[in-house]
């Protein structure tokens, strides 16, 4: 550990991989630790967490069952359980399932000391100016993970899960969707949600880089609504609800990074003058 002290241009590639290594190992023992954390407190993971859309008790349709009545409308809106039960048909289904939702756990937990380990990698490297345009990057780039994190839970997770545990093709096809499938949809929709909501991030860093500007951004609005939406469509549900809910953030986040770029161009410009 004893190259973290030299002056970047003083070392070789071999320290470089050496710090880098390290902060690797810390950033692994982070997710392992937290990782085993949510490994213990399974019922917490479990019966609260993930299966939590699966009640009608859940904060989501609570709200939207209060806003039906305040707006006289019927009480369609007013969810109860879910009429679905969750079968495992492997042997080791539960354990090995157990395992990976506490590894996305940790993960995802670790997510903003990881970026700051990646920050202390890269921050000797950089010059002052440069340090002072990335500062506070790891707290925005967290923030808008976890702001898209409890989007992708609280809005778009419960809504998907309603429309597909209760779609039926015909009565006589009872839905019993599998752990996994039933997990892994919930998991998948909240972390796309998360990353997806990095857009102003990678903007900013692409502004930097000099390969979009404020002007492009205008220019391919409409290619981007596009885009936005075959995204959406993507990472939700067959269902237009889910879709348009996940849609409007998107293009919210799409003006938010044109303000974005135009900023970074007017530092960059105010600091050549």
């Amino acid at each position: 550990m004893a190259a973290e002290h030299k002056h970047p241009d003083e070392m070789s590639f071999l320290d470089h991989l050496e710090v880098l290594r390290w902060h690797l190992v810390r950033s692994s023992i982070a997710v392992f630790i937290l990782a085993a954390i949510a490994f213990v407190n399974r019922p917490l993971i479990f019966d609260t967490i993930l299966f939590g859309p699966k009640s009608g008790s859940f904060p989501t349709y609570v709200v939207l069952c209060k806003m039906a009545q305040q707006l006289g409308l019927d009480e369609s809106l007013c969810m109860t359980d879910l009429p679905f039960q969750i079968i495992n048909i492997d042997m080791s289904g539960q354990f090995t399932l157990h395992i990976m939702v506490s590894i996305i756990s940790g993960l995802v937990m670790a997510f903003p000391y990881i970026l700051w380990e990646i920050w202390r990698f890269i921050r000797p490297a950089l010059h002052q100016k440069e340090r002072r345009y990335a500062r506070g990057l790891v707290f925005y780039t967290s923030f808008l993970f976890i702001s898209g994190l409890l989007f992708g839970y609280f809005v778009i997770s419960p809504l998907s899960v309603q429309f597909l545990g209760t779609y039926q093709v015909s009565a006589q096809v009872p839905n019993q969707p599998t752990l996994n499938s039933f997990i892994m949809t919930e998991v998948l929709i909240t972390v796309a949600s998360g990353l997806i909501f990095e857009m102003p991030v990678l903007v900013y860093f692409l502004t930097k880089m000099g390969l979009i500007s404020p002007e492009f951004l205008k220019k391919y609005r409409r290619h981007a609504i596009v885009i936005n939406l075959v995204l959406a469509a993507i990472i939700t549900p067959p269902d237009i609800s889910s879709q348009i809910l996940m849609a409007i953030p998107l293009l919210i986040l799409y003006q938010i990074s044109i303000w974005i770029s135009g900023r970074v161009l007017k530092k960059e410009a105010a600091n050549q003058d």
